[in-house]
């Protein structure tokens, strides 16, 4: 059979390899023209301040479009946001089943009605520990250990091959809520010889030796930082770390003490797993306006805002416009959670408030408050010698991440190592071979309301306007060169010192151009313009050391 007829199982990772976030990866099975598709999560990632104006960043799926017809269905592997958080804005147009977890669709509708989308999609529980066919695929859910319930790796079987995409993981022998890893079913999949096994394993913690600490390991330590308190405590966290937050709720319920919750996010999930009977069993979880009525010493308060978001509450606490919640000089602040990278500064700035009010902050560089969910390089060789997969490929990770983890899997004898990055097609079976940016891929920003793509986004223009300020003039001239309106002048975000005035000085440069051209040529717009945008470039880069953006209209009358 010639090569470009027989059967092929491929995975394109289209999103979330080679960068943290906005995962989204396609396997397919078949003969090279007329595969079937299957998408693995639909994510995102966040603007910083390299985007001004963009909230988030999705994987484009053109090329799914361009296959649409052959694509069958979406699979999400959990509910966090770089998994997920795209699947309302992209996966309408496919019209296409999506399969979730419970505690995933929950979190889908819930998005969809806190956010106003009226698209929505087509969801389908799954379980795991029970396959369920697409096309040509079989999969299978098994449970892993994460930081938010209902995590699962996908075990994708076809005719040629499987494949183990493993999510987000980790091995917690004791996780809070959930099950921990499903280490037999793993192990089971090792030992059926009878299919070759391709593993596409999360890289974020390749570079980290030895396990992750436990979950119940951060639980007894904040148990003891809110037990030993002396005033109020304030625990952030995210918000979808379940597990974490009925920690805190029980330390402080052992402690003697009262919990609010702050924040929308944190009271949106919580519900959801309330919903879902994960929290039978633990005390009232008040709201903050029952904050003032609690004793200092008898209050544990658990709000949003651990990666320096502005409209968070602990944000809204340390800056002190928080209307109902203020912390004081001895109350104690727990960071739970890491800064991801990009929002170092914003969190950092938070801290400095709270320490220039006096409350004592605690972060993960002075106890074990926060642990990942991903595994670390003794975890990664563990799951090795479990499934024995004769392929790896390296995901969720930037190039760093990804080398070290396709080193380690040298290092541990796996036949076949494929480093792949966005945009590239890896063929898994037959015959393992990565082809380097082989599919069309890129990103879409979500601006306002507004889903495009980076060149129509107009951020270069806002980069450029926040560098060098705006410098508008706009004049009428008839045809006799003489200027019968205007000069109108509007000059932003340039500086103004007591000493000189930059409108001043446009205003003279104007006057001056004007005034030292014949009236012939002052009569052209075209010369006009281009001599007073010369003149006003030229002269404000003098007085202020940058090229402002100039827009000259000239109006002929």
């Amino acid at each position: 059979m010639a090569k470009n007829q027989r059967d092929e199982l491929v995975f394109v990772p289209l999103g979330g390899v080679g960068e943290i976030g906005m995962n989204m990866g396609a396997y397919g099975f078949g003969p090279a023209r007329r595969r079937k598709w299957i998408v693995v999560d639909c994510g995102v990632s966040f603007g910083g301040p390299d985007l001004p104006g963009i909230e988030l960043i999705m994987a484009n799926p053109e090329f799914l479009e361009e296959n649409a017809d052959d694509v069958l269905a979406l699979i999400l592997t959990h509910s966090h946001e770089d998994h997920y958080g795209a699947v309302l804005d992209l996966w309408p147009v496919f019209d296409k089943p999506v399969y979730a977890t419970p505690f995933t669709a929950a979190m889908l509708a819930a998005k969809r009605a806190g956010d106003g989308i009226v698209e929505n999609v087509d969801v389908t529980i799954m379980q795991p520990g029970k396959p369920f066919e697409v096309g040509p695929f079989t999969i299978e859910a098994i449970n892993v250990a994460h930081s938010i319930p209902e995590s699962n790796a996908l075990l994708i079987t076809t005719p040629i091959g499987r494949a183990l995409h493993t999510g987000d993981w980790k091995l917690d022998p004791t996780p809070v809520i959930n099950a921990p890893t499903n280490v037999e079913r793993l192990q089971k999949i090792g030992e059926d010889t009878s299919s070759p096994l391709a593993l596409i394993c999360d890289s974020t913690n390749a570079l980290k030796d030895g396990e992750s600490p436990s979950e119940q390991e951060i639980g007894d330590n904040l148990a003891k930082l809110i037990a030993e308190a002396p005033h109020r405590v304030a625990v952030t966290t995210f918000a979808s770390n379940v597990g974490r937050v009925v920690s805190i709720v029980r330390a402080a319920h052992k402690a003697g003490r009262q919990v609010v919750l702050s924040g929308r996010s944190l009271h949106r999930i919580m519900g959801i797993a309330r919903e879902l009977g994960m929290l039978e069993g633990l005390p009232t979880l008040h709201d903050q306006d029952a904050y003032k009525s609690i004793p200092r010493d008898k209050c544990v308060l658990i709000c949003t805002g651990s990666q320096g978001e502005a409209r968070a509450a602990i944000a809204r606490i340390a800056r002190g416009d928080h209307p109902v919640i203020d912390l004081n000089a001895g109350d104690r602040m727990i960071f739970s959670s890491w800064a991801i990278p990009g929002n170092e500064r914003e969190v950092i700035d938070i801290q400095n408030l709270l320490i220039d009010k006096g409350v004592e902050l605690i972060t993960a560089n002075d106890a074990l408050v926060h642990v990942t969910g991903h595994p670390r390089r003794g975890e990664l060789r563990k799951l090795y010698s479990w499934v024995k997969p004769e392929v790896l490929v390296p995901v969720h990770g930037e190039a760093l991440h990804l080398q070290a983890h396709a080193r380690l899997g040298r290092e541990e004898g796996i036949p076949n190592v494929c480093e792949a990055r966005n945009g590239d097609m890896v063929r898994l079976f037959p015959e393992p071979m990565a082809y380097p940016a082989e599919v069309r891929t890129g990103e879409l920003y979500l601006d306002g309301l507004v889903l495009c793509t980076p060149e129509e986004s107009g951020v270069k223009g806002r980069r450029r306007l926040s560098f060098g300020g705006m410098v508008i003039v706009s004049l009428c001239v008839n045809g006799g060169g003489q200027i019968v309106s205007g000069p109108d002048l509007v000059v932003e975000g340039l500086p103004e010192t007591e000493d000189e005035s930059v409108t001043e000085l446009i205003e003279d440069t104007v006057a001056g151009v004007i005034k030292s051209m014949p009236n012939k040529r002052r009569s052209d717009p075209e010369v006009l313009n281009s001599a007073l945008f010369k003149a006003i470039r030229n002269e404000v880069n003098g007085f202020w050391g940058r090229k402002p953006n100039v827009s000259v209209f000239v109006h002929r009358v």
